[in-house]
């Protein structure tokens, strides 16, 4: 795997090294050994799927708070999507900027989400899948979200208007006194 650093500390694009033949490839997608190396959590509690039907899906921008912070590792493994993540971290001095990849079953890249920052995604194509592994279990009281299109953020989304459920679409303006620190 190649872990390549985003510009929001402790958070990464992997991906993967194929090892080709006549047959396809073989890949690691996981290696809690390559993780701790780098002082990566390793727990997973849980994963998860999060099925898209339509493009244009928007889910997020949501987190959890202490004592129920969690890491994520999330991948596309059907379709596309547009993955966003945010630093929600007081301390950092990347505080409320954000970082956009591209995450698709063909180019298989995966994103680390470090404690602190906030998670969504937007759907490019019809009928997509993301895979989440999850270091903690989720926790209905713990679960916060920021809204998709804060002006406080400056998050572009490609596909407008998104499809979205109404707590997503109304979560209340940015304050940074509701937000845990890590």
């Amino acid at each position: 795997m190649h872990f390549i650093e985003t510009p929001l500390a402790g958070a990464y694009i992997i991906e993967p090294e194929p090892i080709e033949d006549h047959r396809g490839f073989f890949a690691r997608a996981w290696c809690a050994r390559d993780f701790a190396e780098r002082g990566l959590e390793t727990r997973v509690a849980q994963c998860s799927i999060s099925y898209n039907a339509r493009r244009g899906t928007l889910r997020g921008m949501h987190f959890q708070v202490a004592p129920h912070e969690e890491t994520k590792v999330v991948r596309c493994t059907r379709g596309a999507i547009h993955d966003v993540i945010l630093d929600l971290r007081r301390d950092s001095p990347t505080f409320l900027q954000h970082v956009a990849v591209e995450l698709t079953a063909e180019n298989r890249r995966s994103v680390y989400i470090p404690r602190g920052l906030a998670h969504g995604f937007q759907s490019l194509v019809d009928d997509t899948e993301i895979y989440y592994q999850i270091s903690e279990f989720y926790a209905a009281d713990a679960a916060r979200g920021v809204r998709w299109d804060d002006p406080a953020f400056g998050i572009s989304w490609p596909i407008a208007p998104p499809i979205i459920v109404e707590r997503d679409r109304t979560y209340p303006d940015f304050h940074a006194a509701t937000v845990a620190s890590p």
